[in-house]
């Protein structure tokens, strides 16, 4: 019997979302059914940033993504050597989302 293979997933993507977004602070926020993650830029004077993403994903994909990170990052400091992070340093209490 022949094997089936599962049909290629044809993905569309504008250059927009082709060219990304930089972020350098990611607001997790959770319930029962989903996480959603705000992803932010900070300017650096510190004063105000900008939403650049936001991400809604159910609670069994956010297990997948957190294991698929840990092991890309595996990969990547075994090809670059370990990843140095900078000290941690926590968001002021007050961000929040402004309109």
């Amino acid at each position: 019997m022949a094997e089936q293979q599962a049909p290629q997933v044809q993905i569309k993507a504008d250059e927009k979302e082709l060219v990304g977004h930089f972020s350098n602070l990611v607001m997790i926020h959770h319930n029962p059914e989903e996480f959603t993650m705000h992803f932010i830029y900070v300017f650096t004077n510190g004063t105000h940033g900008k939403l650049v993403a936001s991400t809604i994903i159910s609670p069994g994909h956010a297990k997948r993504l957190w294991r698929a990170l840990g092991e890309n990052i595996g990969r990547f400091e075994a090809q670059f050597g370990p990843i140095r992070e900078s000290p941690a340093t926590a968001p002021p209490p007050n961000v929040g989302f402004v309109q």
